[in-house]
């Protein structure tokens, strides 16, 4: 329970120095009429983006793959940066609603769909079925921690526990992409198969993501069991 206590005080305090230098952008950003429903859209779309760089890689399996993986790790990193502004030019314009909120969720899962989506097609396209199946699992894993977690707070629960939540998981995609490509453009005799740089933790990703998931059917099924002994 003190780990968990230290990992999210970490993980808050991480949130803060970004939001403290972002601020500034965000300001900017309300002046001129931008609303938190444009930055989500944004976002999406640049996640679009780099899917389809991805899906390009995986068409044309005749050539170098990594200069395009690196690309879309870094168009996906970029696009992942506005899925924290959306909330803080909501919340610092008084923009919040519950619409905008739905929607950043919606356009989150979309975005999670078509990025791990582009990894599979891209990893099938350069013959690594197993790679492309560990990722399918962490497509799973990622879309389930999200559902459990809409389905407890329908039932009137708050359950935001687990290690693998989106944070992490856009984190470890979008590096391991941009890490992956730039690896394997500038070195020039690597010791390992470069894909792994982006299938490890697409492991990761599948491994804790499910853990999350079913960890929450397991809170949640206490707590319901505790309200009930209540009543």
């Amino acid at each position: 329970m003190e780990v968990k206590k230290q990992a999210k005080k970490m993980r808050d305090a991480l949130q803060q120095f970004v939001y403290k230098i972002i601020n500034p952008l965000i300001h900017c950003m309300i002046k001129i009429g931008i609303t938190p429903n444009m930055v989500t859209t944004i976002g999406f779309l640049g996640n679009v983006a780099g899917a389809c760089v991805l899906v390009y890689a995986g068409i044309h399996a005749d050539t170098d793959p990594y200069k395009l993986i690196g690309w879309a790790g870094g168009i996906i990193f970029i696009s992942s940066l506005f899925d924290m502004m959306d909330g803080q030019v909501a919340r610092l314009g008084n923009m919040t609603s519950t619409f905008g909120a739905m929607y950043d969720s919606v356009l989150d899962r979309y975005s999670e769909l078509v990025t791990l989506g582009g990894i599979c097609f891209c990893l099938i396209g350069h013959g690594y079925l197993i790679g492309a199946v560990i990722t399918f699992a962490a497509l799973i894993g990622s879309l389930m921690v999200s559902y459990v977690r809409a389905r407890a707070e329908g039932l009137g629960l708050e359950c935001k526990i687990g290690f693998m939540q989106r944070p992490e998981r856009v984190v470890l995609t979008s590096l391991g992409l941009l890490i992956c490509g730039v690896t394997a453009t500038c070195a020039t005799n690597l010791q390992f198969d470069a894909m792994l740089i982006l299938i490890v933790p697409m492991g990761f990703i599948a491994i804790f993501a499910n853990v999350t998931a079913f960890a929450r059917i397991e809170y949640s099924r206490r707590q319901l069991m505790k309200n009930k002994m209540r009543n």
